[in-house]
C-alpha cells in the first residue's frame, strides 16, 4: 500500500484518495464490496473499478504463501523422485492447458524472489514460458543481484526476443542485467568462433559462467516447438536430433533421454550456455507445463538441470506416470 495519507473526514474523498480508501477497506479492513460502497457513498460497479485500478497501479501487490504449493502429496513424490529440494504445485483450475500455464506463470512469479539472495547471480533462458513470469512478478529490489542472459538473441512468433525475457526479470527484481549481445544461431562456426573471442561477447560468457542460479523452461522435439518457430533449427534440423537420441530442447540446445547433450550440427554455431554448464547450481528453477512436455522435462530432470520445479496438477502427475513407465521397462 501507498504511504500516501487517506483523508478520511467529512468531506468528499477525491482523486487518488479514494482508490487508495477502496483498497485499505477491501484489502486491509476486511469490507466486502457492497460495505464499501455504502460507506464512500458510490455504487458497487464504481468500488469494483476502484480495486482494478488500484492493481493496475501497482498499489496492491497480492502473493500467496508458498507452502500450501511445495507440502502436498503430489510435490513430495516429485521430490522423491527427482532429487528436488522443492516442487511448486499449481491446482489446475476448470479452464484447461491455458488456465494451467497461465497459473504456473504466476506460481513461478510469485515464488522465484523468495528463493534469490543478496549477491546472487541469475541466468535466464528464453521463450514465452520465462517471458510471461517476468510480466507476472511483482516488483522488488534484491540488493547486488545481476541477471544474465544465457543464450543469444533469435527471431520469435510472439513478439519478444531473448534479451527482453532477461531485462524484464532484472527490472522487475532492481537488478544489474548483462545481456548477450550477439544471435544465438550464426551462418557458420568459423565466425561463431570469431565472435565468440570478441572482448564484449567473451565477457558476457562469461558472467553466464559466473551464474549460481538459473530460471528456465524446456521444449519439446515436435515440430511445431519453439525451437522450430524460432528459426533455430529446421526441420531437417529437429529430425537430424531426434535420430540421434534427442528428446528435449534445454536453452536452445538438445538433449537426450537422459539430460546429456546431444551434440550436432547446429552447436558449433551456437552461442550461449552449453547444457553441462546449467549442472550444480544452487538453484535450477524450471517452469514448464503440458503433456506435450513431460518427455523434455523428464530429459532435463534425469540430467540434474533442476533443484526446483513449478508445474501444474496434471503435468505433474503424467510427469510421475512416465517416470515410473520408464523405471518398469528398465
Amino acid at each position: 500500500m501507498p504511504s500516501a495519507s487517506v483523508r478520511r473526514s467529512a468531506g468528499q474523498i477525491s482523486g487518488e484518495d479514494i482508490v487508495v480508501e477502496a483498497a485499505w477497506l477491501y484489502y486491509h479492513d476486511g469490507l466486502n464490496q457492497n460495505e464499501i460502497a455504502a460507506r464512500l457513498k458510490v455504487s458497487r460497479a464504481t468500488v469494483v473499478n476502484y480495486l482494478q485500478e488500484a492493481r493496475e497501479r501497482g498499489y496492491i501487490n497480492i502473493t500467496l504463501a508458498a507452502e500450501p504449493f511445495t507440502n502436498h502429496r503430489i510435490a513430495h513424490e516429485l521430490c522423491g523422485m527427482f532429487e528436488l529440494r522443492a516442487a511448486y504445485v499449481l491446482p489446475d483450475g476448470a479452464g484447461g492447458e491455458l488456465e494451467q500455464f497461465e497459473r504456473a506463470v504466476r506460481g513461478a512469479a510469485n515464488w522465484l524472489p523468495s528463493l534469490l539472495a543478496p549477491g546472487d547471480r541469475l541466468g535466464v533462458a528464453w521463450g514465452k514460458t520465462i517471458y510471461d513470469t517476468a510480466d507476472q512478478i511483482e516488483p522488488v529490489t534484491i540488493p547486488d543481484l545481476e541477471v544474465i542472459q544465457l543464450v543469444g538473441s533469435m527471431a520469435t512468433p510472439y513478439g519478444f526476443s531473448a534479451e527482453v525475457c532477461s531485462s524484464n526479470v532484472a527490472r522487475k527484481l532492481g537488478a544489474k542485467c548483462v545481456n548477450l549481445h550477439v544471435p544465438a544461431l550464426l551462418s557458420t562456426p568459423q565466425i561463431a568462433a570469431m565472435l565468440r573471442k570478441e572482448a564484449i561477447i567473451a565477457a558476457q560468457l562469461e558472467a553466464i559462467d559466473r551464474c549460481n542460479k538459473t530460471l528456465f523452461a524446456v521444449g519439446s522435439c515436435d515440430h511445431d516447438s519453439h525451437i522450430v518457430t524460432s528459426g533455430i533449427a529446421s526441420h531437417a534440423d529437429l529430425d537430424w536430433y531426434v535420430a540421434h537420441g534427442a528428446a528435449g530442447v534445454l536453452c536452445g540446445r538438445f538433449i537426450d533421454a537422459g539430460g546429456e547433450p546431444v551434440r550436432g550440427p547446429l552447436d558449433e554455431r551456437m552461442i550461449g550456455v552449453e547444457p553441462t554448464a546449467l549442472r550444480g547450481k544452487q538453484t535450477g528453477l524450471l517452469v514448464s507445463v503440458g503433456q506435450e512436455k513431460t518427455v523434455a522435462m523428464l530429459a532435463a530432470l534425469r540430467g540434474g538441470y533442476a533443484t526446483h520445479l513449478v508445474t501444474s496438477r496434471t503435468t505433474a502427475e503424467h510427469l510421475l506416470s512416465l517416470a515410473e513407465r520408464a523405471e518398469t521397462a528398465a
